[in-house]
C-alpha cells in the first residue's frame, strides 16, 4: 500500500532525543540518542522522492538516500545496509558527524519551511541496527586475485580505499602510526560526536572482510617505504594533514597558546586511557579560554574546553556566522553549551609577558569576494579591543604535511603541499610514481571526512583498474 502523499505534512520532523547541556558537558559522551525502528520507518516515509533527488547530488559519496530511505519505511534494513554500503563505507560515521544541515539535509526540497527528512539520523540507524542484529557485508561472491596493496594512513580515506579494494579481492594491509585505527576519526574527533567504538566495530568488520592492520608503525622510519613497493602490487597514501595553519601575528608562541589537533589529540588520548610523553594533556580546567577560529574543529575545542571545566569560552571569528565555516549544528550545539560566540573580529595579536593574557582583535566587515568566492574581512580602524584569556586555542585549519621521502620515489606534489594525482582517466588518483595512488586531505586539502571517503573509494577503483581487476 502507498504512502499517504501528504505524509511529509502530517508527521513533522523528529530527530532523536538530545541530552540536556547542563547534563551532557559532565562527560564525552555522544549527546544524541536514537531512532527505534518505527520512528526511523516514519521519519523515512516523509520523503517524497524527488524526480531530481538533491540530497544525492549533494551528497559527496552521492548516496542512494531516497531509496534506502524507501527500504527502511518498508522494514527491510538489511537491504538498506547493502544499497548504503554500496556508496560509501563509513556509513556510521558519516551519519553522526557529517554537515547534513549543509550537504543533503540542506539540498532537501522539504528544507524550505517543513522540515528536511533526517537522514543523517536515518543513515545512522541504519548500519547501528543491522550490525546489532547481525548483518555482515556478503564477501561469498568475492574471488581472491591474488594481488594485493599497502595503504599508509587508517583514516577514513585509507579505510575506504581497503572497503573497496577488499570487495574486488584485492587484499589491503593497512599501516598507521596511531595504536588504532581511524586516524583522527578516533584521536581528533572528540568522543561527544563520534564514540570511538563504533571506529572500532568498523575495523573488525574490515578485518572480516580480510583486511589487515599493522599500527604503531610510521612508515619511512620504523618501516621504509621502498619495502612497500617490493612487497605490494600497488600502494594507497592516505596520511591527511596535520600541520597547523598558523596567524602570523605576534604572540603566538606564548605558553597558554595551544594548536588545536594536538590539544584535541592529546584529549582523547586521555579519554581513551592513553599515556604518551609526547602528547602531554592540556587541561583548560577553570581557564578563560579563546578559541580563533569558526570551523568544525574551532567547535571541537569550544566544547572541549567546556567539558574541561574552563571558566568561560568564547569563540572569535573573522567573518559573520553566515559566512562561518563550520556546521549550523555544531554552532547551536556550542551555544547550548554556554560558548559565547564573537563574530566579525580578526585577531592581530595574542599578548602577555611570557604566558598569555589576552587576545587584541579588531572588528571587521565583509568586502568582496575573494578568489574563493567569499567575502573578505576588512578591518575597521580603530575598533581594536582586548579579550582577557588564560588560554587561547588555535583553530585556523590544516595543511599537508609532505615527508620529505616523496622525493626518492619521484612522489610530486603542488605549491601548496598537496599530492599531484591523475583527476582524469582509468587510473584515477593516480600519482607520478605508477605504482603509488593517493587521496583524501593530503590531495584535496583539510576537508570533510565525506570527502576523504569518496576518494578513497576512487581511488580504490583506479587502483583495480591498474591491477587488471
Amino acid at each position: 500500500m502507498s504512502k499517504h502523499p501528504l505524509q511529509f505534512l502530517e508527521i513533522p520532523r523528529r530527530d532523536p532525543d538530545k541530552e540536556a547541556p547542563d547534563e551532557r558537558i559532565r562527560h564525552f559522551g555522544e549527546i544524541y540518542g536514537n531512532y527505534d525502528g518505527a520512528s526511523a520507518a516514519a521519519q523515512a516515509g516523509r520523503c517524497i522522492s524527488c524526480g531530481n533527488p538533491y540530497c544525492e547530488w549533494q551528497c559527496p559519496v552521492h548516496n542512494y538516500i531516497p531509496n534506502w530511505l524507501d527500504l527502511i519505511e518498508q522494514g527491510k534494513l538489511f537491504e538498506a545496509a547493502e544499497l548504503s554500503h554500496e556508496t560509501n563505507s563509513l556509513p556510521e560515521i558519516c551519519g553522526r558527524i557529517c554537515p547534513q544541515d549543509r550537504l543533503c539535509e540542506g539540498a532537501c526540497t522539504l528544507n524550505d519551511g517543513v522540515g528536511a527528512v533526517s537522514i543523517g539520523n536515518i543513515e545512522k540507524y541504519i548500519t547501528d541496527e543491522a550490525l546489532q542484529r547481525g548483518w555482515r557485508p556478503d564477501m561469498s561472491h568475492v574471488v581472491d586475485t591474488g594481488k594485493s596493496v599497502g595503504i599508509v594512513g587508517a583514516g577514513p580515506a585509507g579505510l575506504a580505499a581497503a572497503d573497496v579494494l577488499a570487495r574486488q579481492g584485492v587484499r589491503s594491509v593497512v599501516y598507521d602510526s596511531y595504536p588504532e585505527v581511524g586516524g583522527l576519526l578516533t584521536y581528533g574527533i572528540p568522543p561527544f560526536k563520534l564514540e570511538k567504538h563504533v571506529v572500532k566495530t568498523r575495523r573488525a568488520i574490515l578485518e572480516g572482510m580480510g583486511v589487515q592492520f599493522v599500527l604503531n608503525t610510521r612508515i619511512g622510519d620504523d618501516k621504509p617505504f621502498d619495502e612497500l613497493l617490493h612487497e605490494y602490487d600497488a600502494v594507497f597514501l592516505g596520511m591527511g594533514t596535520y600541520t597547523s595553519v598558523r596567524g602570523g601575528f605576534p604572540g603566538e608562541d606564548l605558553e597558554g597558546v595551544h594548536e588545536a589537533l594536538p590539544y584535541l589529540v592529546a584529549n582523547v588520548y586521555r579519554e581513551l586511557g592513553y599515556e604518551d610523553a609526547a602528547i602531554p594533556y592540556v587541561d583548560l580546567a577553570g581557564e578563560r579560554v579563546v578559541v580563533l577560529g569558526g570551523g568544525d574543529t574551532g567547535m571541537d575545542c569550544n566544547r572541549t574546553a567546556i567539558r574541561q571545566g574552563a571558566a568561560s569560552v568564547q569563540c572569535a571569528y573573522r567573518r559573520d556566522e553566515e559566512n562561518m565555516p563550520g556546521s549550523r549544528r555544531e554552532v547551536a550545539n556550542s551555544r547550548e553549551e554556554g560558548i559565547e560566540f564573537l563574530f566579525n573580529q580578526q585577531p592581530v595579536e595574542i599578548i602577555g609577558d611570557g604566558r598569555v593574557s589576552g587576545v587584541k582583535v579588531i572588528e571587521t566587515k565583509l568586502g568582496d569576494p575573494g578568489p574563493d568566492g567569499r567575502r573578505s574581512p576588512e578591518p575597521v580602524a580603530g575598533t581594536e579591543s582586548i579579550l582577557p584569556a588564560d588560554a587561547v586555542v588555535i583553530a585556523f585549519g590544516f595543511r599537508p604535511s609532505p615527508p620529505s621521502w616523496f622525493d626518492d620515489f619521484s612522489i610530486e606534489t603542488l605549491p601548496s603541499g598537496r599530492v599531484r594525482v591523475a583527476t582524469h582517466g582509468r587510473h584515477l588518483f593516480q600519482t607520478s610514481n605508477p605504482k603509488v595512488f593517493a587521496g583524501g586531505d593530503m590531495v584535496r586539502g583539510s576537508d570533510l571526512v565525506v570527502t576523504a571517503v569518496f576518494e578513497g573509494r576512487e581511488a580504490a577503483k583506479g587502483i583495480a583498474a591498474y591491477l587488471g581487476v
